[in-house]
């Protein structure tokens, strides 16, 4: 995957105040490389277009942060739109002093002339922030505009499995690739479950030995799963892996029920587990935009990420309950239970997941939907993991939302939201937000 290259422009003209541009310039260069150590900065400020090109002409840039260190009219903006075709962040400076003598910067002026030529730019979607290197808003919202710039950039790399067809009546989940292509830059690759079948049924025992190992030191209780379906999760797991590798894939949504009850014996819940833990986001019934929302979500958290349905709803805790069939990964599971194993609770086979969610103080739902027009649309929403048990048979997670949780609910469902949501440890929304932005994409913020 290529290394991500954000590139600083600090832009300006020398008839401002030169002492208070290069001040502002040296704190900004420190700044964005103390939120990422590969910011592009020139070596000094750019004061004119002639410096500009100059600066720009060996670069490929996958973000630029675009800073009026002082006034500039709009054709520093045009050069810039004219090369690339990558996020933009427009980062206006506040005025240093106003005393009743000479305006000094003129940056947000400057902002406006920028903003003007990227809107003459087909409506190029960018992002804004106002305020001083120094000031903790600004050092926010560049943290999480980078961020999303990163994810952004990071889809253009990955490649995101459909292992077998959604269930019917669980088509929100279905993708077409060449949509994900064009609007994410996302690969989709497609499998039968029925081929992953197969390959399981082919895999020695020797050859999964690892991997039934491996599934044994991750979980609790897994002894207590008949051998038969012990090895035959084992031979299943090791299929995904070779899949996996072999194929470069970054996500993926895989079909589970029926097909894995009825073809081969064995559910594929604890595999998809394994896999969460092995930073491949791993989403079931064939969810393709639910693998993606997985995926954004570790991009941005480092960790594995819940996968479930809101499941019930307290109003006088303000918690919603997420749960699904038993596929979370190992690594989010409460200390006191560890991550036990049982069955299915419908079909009654194992080995799946049976376990509550650790607590954590922060966290954030997200979920890539669909407009009934066909356009994409986020749902953000953010609050507290609760140090709550098992809810149901299954794996599940008791999230405090932040906003009134009976309104959150009403308004998503008469919103028509997909029934299924990813569920990340940490405050995300502000980046969530923004890459909805750089897409384009409309954001319902809860």
């Amino acid at each position: 995957m290529k290394s991500f290259t954000p590139v600083y422009v600090p832009v300006g003209v020398p008839t401002f105040h030169m002492p208070s541009a290069e001040e502002a310039f040296a704190k900004s260069c420190a700044l964005l490389r103390g939120i990422e150590p590969g910011f592009v900065c020139p070596a000094d400020k750019l004061l004119s277009v002639e410096a500009l090109r100059e600066y720009l002409e060996p670069l490929q840039p996958d973000l630029i942060v675009f800073q009026n260190l002082t006034f500039a009219n709009a054709a520093y903006m045009s050069e810039v739109l004219r090369r690339f075709d990558c996020p933009v962040i427009l980062w206006t400076l506040r005025e240093p002093v106003i005393d009743g003598g000479r305006l000094r910067l003129n940056s947000l002026t400057g902002a406006y002339s920028a903003a003007n030529a990227l809107r003459a730019f087909d409506h190029r979607p960018f992002l804004w922030v106002y305020g001083a290197p120094e000031e903790p808003g600004t050092v926010r919202n560049l943290q999480s505009y980078v961020a999303a710039a990163r994810v952004k950039a990071a889809m253009k790399g990955l490649r995101l499995a459909a292992v077998g067809q959604t269930p019917q009546g669980f088509g929100f989940g279905r993708a077409l690739d060449a949509e994900l292509m064009k609007i994410f830059g996302v690969e989709l690759e497609a499998i039968e479950a029925r081929e992953l079948i197969e390959k399981a049924k082919a895999v020695s025992e020797a050859d999964c030995a690892a991997c039934l190992e491996k599934t044994a030191a991750c979980t609790r209780g897994f002894e207590n799963t008949p051998e038969q379906n012990r090895v035959d999760h084992a031979r299943l797991y090791q299929a995904y892996l070779d899949y996996v590798n072999q194929h470069q894939i970054g996500a993926l949504a895989s079909r589970c029920w029926p097909d894995f009850f009825t073809a081969y014996g064995t559910p594929v819940c604890t595999v998809l587990s394994m896999l969460n833990d092995e930073g491949i986001p791993a989403a079931c019934e064939a969810d393709v935009y639910g693998a993606l929302s997985m995926w954004i979500g570790q991009q941005l958290s480092g960790q594995p990420v819940f996968f479930g349905d809101p499941v019930s709803l307290d109003e006088a805790e303000n918690t919603l309950s997420f749960w699904h069939c038993g596929a979370a990964a190992c690594s989010l599971a409460r200390q006191d239970t560890g991550a036990a194993v049982g069955v299915h609770p419908n079909r009654k086979i194992g080995p799946a997941m049976d376990f509550g969610c650790e607590a954590f103080p922060t966290a954030t739902i997200f979920r890539v939907g669909r407009e009934p027009d066909g356009s994409f649309r986020f749902f953000i929403a953010e609050g507290e993991i609760l140090d709550k048990p098992k809810q149901f048979i299954g794996t599940s997670m008791v999230v405090k939302t932040d906003a009134p949780v009976r309104e959150l609910v009403e308004r998503s469902v008469r919103a028509g939201f997909e029934p299924h949501y990813a569920v990340m440890r940490g405050l995300h929304g502000r980046a969530l937000e923004a890459l909805g932005e750089l897409f384009g994409f409309e954001v319902y913020r809860y």
